[in-house]
């Protein structure tokens, strides 16, 4: 079986390492480490994207001059080359590209920015922004919708899911009203289903998962289910500190980060209604804000922000519960993970 190979970005020194996953066995192997662009030392996330073909690796630093670095793939090593940089517009709490790979989407927390930037023949971003436009507060995740018409950000301190109508064409984007979430929830990140049904949100205060049914005709989001991704138990007394949110590649299962417990929440995924039922909360690297899963859907990948240390837990593919069976030490400060499959 041929190992999957990932990036996990580690802010500190702002390295990149390329790993390996044995499909078969779990087991991770270093395969190298590339430095983004910027000065050491931020200490907080650094956020990457892929574009849409898999040629090439974005990776946002969040210091000025909030530069973005943009990598050639080696298709056979997953090592990286060096293409070029250009300054973002604000400091990207997460970056992502539209599915022509023409256009990179940023989401600033600190600037309360959403912006769009172009990209060249070549890979590399080009300066100025195509567009760029205020949000409520706190600005945390911005993507795509799978037509590409339409885009959606959370607005963590403004309460609200953005909703924007995005012209693939020019890389330019149209508000539409926004939804608004739960008093104290605390939008944060955003996934589709793989059918484009669903809509899931991690909400980084409350704790919870919001799943919405989705209109792709017009970009409507309905709520079916809040539903929390603590443990059983647990009192809040601030932020839940919930962070990340991914689905198997068949979407079958749902899994959610949160920091203040350390924890991964688990969720089998209904496909005919979207809603969430829960399969239980296991212990997770310490700090895990940013989590992958293989492409096989059998492991899950976390980055433990405080134990610099990626974490690997097998999925079961019949019940969805994760198993932890062991991990791999890396840069300090890992917080993002990209499949390159």
């Amino acid at each position: 079986m041929t190992t999957h190979i990932f990036y996990v970005s580690c802010a500190e020194k702002h390295e990149i390492f390329i790993l390996s996953l044995d499909p078969a066995s779990g087991a991770l192997s270093k395969l190298g480490v590339a430095v983004a662009v910027g000065e050491e030392g931020m200490g907080t996330s650094m956020a990457m994207a892929l574009s849409p073909n898999r040629r090439v690796l974005y990776a946002a630093v969040r210091k000025p001059p909030m530069p973005v670095s943009c990598f050639a793939i080696d298709a056979a090593t997953g090592g990286l080359k060096l293409l070029g940089s250009a300054p973002l517009p604000d400091q990207m709490a997460y970056i992502a590209t539209d599915h022509t790979g023409r256009h990179l989407l940023g989401a600033s927390y600190h600037g309360s920015q959403i912006a769009s930037s172009p990209i060249g023949d070549d890979g590399v971003v080009r300066t100025p922004a195509t567009q760029v436009m205020d949000t409520p507060p706190k600005a945390h995740s911005i993507l795509p919708d799978p037509t590409n018409r339409f885009l959606f950000a959370a607005s963590l301190g403004g309460n609200v899911i953005l909703r924007l109508r995005f012209d693939a064409a020019s890389g330019r984007f149209d508000p539409l009203p926004p939804v608004r979430v739960h008093e104290g929830a605390g939008p944060r990140h955003l996934r589709f289903s793989p059918d484009g049904r669903f809509l899931y949100l991690i909400n980084e205060l409350g704790g919870t998962i919001i799943a919405y049914t989705y209109d792709p005709s017009t970009g409507a989001l309905g709520e079916i289910q809040n539903i929390t991704a603590l443990p059983p138990g647990t009192t809040l007394t601030g932020s839940a500190e919930a962070a990340d949110i991914h689905l198997t590649p068949d979407g079958r299962f749902l899994y959610g980060s949160v920091r203040s417990t350390n924890t991964l929440a688990a969720y089998q995924v209904d496909s005919t209604t979207g809603r969430l039922t829960a399969i239980g909360n296991v212990a997770s690297e310490p700090s895990p804000r940013g989590f992958a899963i293989d492409p096989s859907g059998r492991f899950l990948l976390c980055a433990g922000q405080t134990s610099n240390r990626v974490g690997v837990y097998r999925i079961d593919t019949r019940t969805g519960e994760l198993t932890s069976i062991g991990g791999l030490n890396v840069g300090a400060n890992p917080n993002w993970i990209e499949f390159l499959s």
